[in-house]
């Protein structure tokens, strides 16, 4: 008996087929290389409000957090977004400064999420966002206040092909 067969029993074991990733159905565990730096999915927040979703995965490379987040509208849109601290800043005014750009509410709402991995804890919950456009529409304010929390992260668009993935199951 071969080695295989005796360590699945004697069975023959066809492979576990693997699901082509996209950026519309990435997995914890996932990697993503963006930037020339390798990145694993370790959590997923799915949002949705009112029939309007979108998703984001945050990606972990030795203690540096990015979120990467997809929306298929009409096209898919995608974007990279890191944490950011402003201090004093309020949700929901109006104009934001930030890193020498002024910042303009462009649209806010309140989500219900679904979400895995270590954004698991918000599982279930509503997020209230806002989200900031400067003058050029190149650069982006995220902002999510969960209960008393405010989360902001700063960011841009990307194209498709500036992420590599690979599935990690």
């Amino acid at each position: 008996m071969g080695f295989f067969k005796r360590l699945f029993n004697g069975e023959d074991q066809e492979p576990a087929k693997v699901e082509k990733r996209t950026l519309l159905n990435l997995r914890i565990g996932d990697f993503v290389t963006y930037d020339l730096t390798d990145y694993e999915v370790t959590g997923k927040i799915e949002y949705d409000d009112g029939g309007y979703r979108w998703t984001a995965y945050q990606l972990n490379a030795t203690g540096r957090i990015l979120w990467l987040s997809t929306e298929l509208d009409d096209e898919l849109d995608v974007g990279m977004y890191e944490p950011v601290r402003i201090p004093g800043f309020e949700a929901g005014a109006a104009e934001v400064a930030y890193d020498g750009r002024t910042y303009y509410l462009e649209e806010q709402g309140r989500a219900h999420v679904e979400a895995a991995g270590t954004s698991r804890n918000v599982h279930g919950k509503h997020v209230d966002y806002y989200d900031y456009a400067d003058e050029t529409g190149e650069s982006f304010l995220s902002v999510e206040v969960w209960g008393g929390d405010v989360e902001v992260s700063h960011g841009h668009e990307i194209e498709e092909f500036e992420v590599t993935i690979l599935a990690g199951s």
